[in-house]
């Protein structure tokens, strides 16, 4: 089972640290439904030198849009030397046709329900060519093979995933493509999540779900179970979420809660209605910040420029109100119109695409035509925004919004250790020793200061835009 890199990843202009993240957990639970005495292992090679001499009789390689040529390559260098290739994942699914030469099997969506039928016929000698998933549903799923992970060689080992997909369609979102063809969203039991909790060691966990509070039952369940265990975690939610669920975000919070990555996307109201993006419209972005920081919880907000009301002054913009907002971390990508979205074929429609060379399909690059900026300035802007919003200058003005100076030092310490210590991070990972950072950010986790009540107004205030003007 192999994850090619991402083409970003192996570029000595990227960040070392943010593909020695999380383990694929992915092929680890394919891995799963194996027997025991079949022989596997799990390359990754984010984190290690792959190992292609090997004979095997079947090779799993799970490929996304910029790890496409990378993941073809190695599947027909596979396919060569006699073995049985399969590929799956986003890239797969959005486009078999381009998948199909360099693959005996494809397969299309998520693949519980499907991969278990390919080892059969596999094993009967009859696999067929390609496994489309129709039925969705989480029930049964063997606990994840992490003992294939190598979990020296990940920051954060103790990943998890408790849902699939999200319940909300966003036009320039790629999960929507994948769970086409049947169920968008849904869970494991909690009984399941909990078990699979109670494997982790240490206190440290990172909820890799799209929407962690997508279902607000399973999810008030599941931070029940957890609450007593002494864990400190990290998710993903929705400004709706933590505005109009406030009893459901307190309980993450006493179950461990520190750190939340929020879609707020982008400061212009008027881009969330082309996008779709239902859920952010009229939502007061301050006064969700506010809650959080309240209760104690750090914020890693994400932003997209390059939408059709997004002019030269977006970036500016966007950084300032997030430095005002305390805002710990953020993260800043151009729109970028993956194939199989509503957002890929409107620009197809309207002739806007400019190539489909995926290397470039990074949300680093412009491979669209802009409305209102020219690829030049929208590339610049994107590259400026992470420049200004990480200087230190404006980490100690982002730190300062903070009341308590425990406060203070947390994002100093979060903020400042996440871009300004690249040569350490480097050494780790070179060395096999990130995971020796973990305890520092569970320390830092860990100093969250103590939860105030927070404000919890009968509706949340509509606003413009993230800026509120």
């Amino acid at each position: 089972m192999i994850l090619p890199a991402l083409t970003e990843a192996k570029s000595p202009f990227f960040r070392p640290i943010k593909y020695s993240l999380f383990p694929p957990l992915g092929l680890a639970t394919l891995a799963a439904y194996l027997r025991d005495d079949d022989v596997v292992s799990i390359q990754d090679e984010h984190v290690q030198r792959l190992n292609l001499d090997d004979e095997p009789d079947l090779v799993v390689i799970q490929v996304y849009i910029t790890s496409a040529r990378r993941s073809y390559e190695i599947a027909d260098h596979y396919r060569r030397r006699g073995a049985h290739v399969a590929l799956g994942g986003l890239h797969v699914t959005s486009l078999p046709d381009e998948a199909v030469p360099h693959a005996d099997t494809i397969f299309i969506g998520p693949g519980e329900d499907t991969w278990p039928c390919f080892l059969s016929d596999l094993r009967a000698g009859r696999a067929a060519s390609r496994y489309v998933s129709r039925e969705r549903t989480l029930l049964g799923v063997p606990p994840i093979r992490r003992d294939l992970i190598d979990r020296h060689r990940y920051l954060v080992p103790n990943s998890i995933v408790v849902s699939r997909g999200c319940p909300h369609v966003c036009d320039f979102c790629y999960k929507v493509a994948f769970f086409k063809g049947g169920k968008q969203f849904y869970t494991q039991t909690v009984e399941a999540a909990l078990a699979e909790i109670d494997r982790l060691p240490g206190r440290h966990l990172y909820f890799l779900d799209d929407h962690l509070f997508g279902n607000p039952r399973f999810a008030a369940e599941l931070f029940a179970g957890m609450r007593g265990m002494g864990r400190l975690w990290q998710a993903a939610g929705t400004v709706k979420a933590v505005l109009e669920q406030p009893a459901l975000l307190e309980a993450a919070v006493a179950a461990g809660l520190r750190s939340l990555f929020v879609g707020f996307e982008t400061v212009n109201s008027d881009n969330l209605s082309e996008q779709r993006k239902y859920q952010n419209i009229g939502r007061d972005y301050a006064q969700a910040i506010r809650r959080l920081r309240d209760l104690g919880v750090m914020v890693n907000g994400s932003f997209v420029f390059g939408m059709d009301h997004d002019g030269p002054d977006v970036f500016d913009r966007t950084v300032e109100w997030a430095i005002q907002q305390g805002m710990e971390t953020a993260t800043f990508h151009i729109l970028t119109p993956y194939p199989g979205t509503a957002l890929h074929g409107r620009m197809v429609a309207e002739g806007r695409i400019l190539h489909d060379d995926w290397d470039l399909y990074d949300t680093r690059h412009v491979v669209f035509r802009p409305a209102c900026l020219d690829a030049r300035t929208l590339e610049e802007g994107y590259w400026r925004a992470y420049r200004d919003f990480y200087r230190w200058a404006a980490i100690w003005r982002g730190s300062a919004t903070k009341d308590e100076p425990g406060g203070r030092l947390r994002h100093l310490a979060y903020a400042g250790g996440w871009k300004k210590f690249e040569p350490l991070w480097d050494v780790l990972i070179r060395s096999g020793q990130v995971l020796h950072a973990l305890p520092v950010l569970e320390a830092i986790l860990g100093a969250a200061p103590l939860p105030r009540r927070a404000s919890r107004p009968g509706a949340p205030r509509p606003s413009r835009g993230a800026a509120g003007s």
